[in-house]
């Protein structure tokens, strides 16, 4: 356990930064698969809007430290090529 001040302010502001990335770790993945659903039920123009909702969110996250801004950025690219795939709405 910690016994000093600095230490047991470092272990208060770990467990505050944790809760606050896990919220936004799990926002990114609920957009992501709100995109990935829109994508499986055939729908372009549900799946290109829930792409454009879901890219800030991604990248957001990306700058915030929580993930890898290149993970980000392979995540969207993904994305937008599997709904460009689809066939026309």
């Amino acid at each position: 356990m910690a016994n000093t001040k600095s230490a047991k302010k470092a272990v208060r502001q770990t467990v505050r930064r944790t809760a606050v990335n896990k919220a936004r770790r799990s926002r990114m993945r609920s957009s992501v698969r709100k995109v990935e659903e829109a994508i499986a039920s055939g729908d372009k123009a549900a799946a290109q809007a829930a792409l454009k909702e879901a890219e800030p969110i991604m990248v957001r996250t990306a700058q915030k430290g929580v993930t890898h801004r290149k993970t980000a950025s392979r995540k969207v690219s993904r994305l937008a090529k599997r709904i460009g795939a689809m066939g026309t709405p």
